[in-house]
């Protein structure tokens, strides 16, 4: 009886970035998590790994050893640590926590895709 190796399936290295919605300054609402129910201000967001920095969300204490010579003050620090895209959704200013969807609208001439909110239909765009 013949043996049929098999070899594992090999990745090719590459890293698909996440298909991320939301952008700097949008507010947030997390749905799931041990934040859940609190609401901040995007800081950053990673498309890479598809997570967001939500202000005064998912907060960590961070031990910093003193040094004199960075003029480093040492201690205890709470910073923010970034939050799975999936675990965020935007709030919309006049009905709440909302998905996201897309728009064409033609201003001056030239098409823009603009995002609103999936309930209410209002735009999201903070310009």
């Amino acid at each position: 009886m013949a043996r049929v190796s098999r070899s594992p399936r090999r990745s090719t290295g590459k890293k698909e970035t996440v298909r991320v919605q939301l952008r700097k300054n949008d507010i947030v609402q997390v749905i799931a998590g041990k934040s859940k129910g609190k609401q901040g201000r995007v800081l950053r967001v990673d498309r890479k790994t598809g997570r967001v920095l939500v202000e005064g969300v998912q907060t960590v204490k961070r031990h910093t050893r003193p040094n004199p010579q960075r003029q480093i003050k040492g201690g205890i620090a709470e910073r923010e640590r970034p939050i799975a895209v999936s675990n965020v959704m935007i709030v919309c200013p006049s009905c709440g926590p909302t998905r996201i969807g897309k728009r064409v609208e033609t201003t001056g001439g030239k098409p823009r895709r603009i995002r609103i909110c999936r309930k209410c239909s209002a735009p999201l765009e903070s310009k």
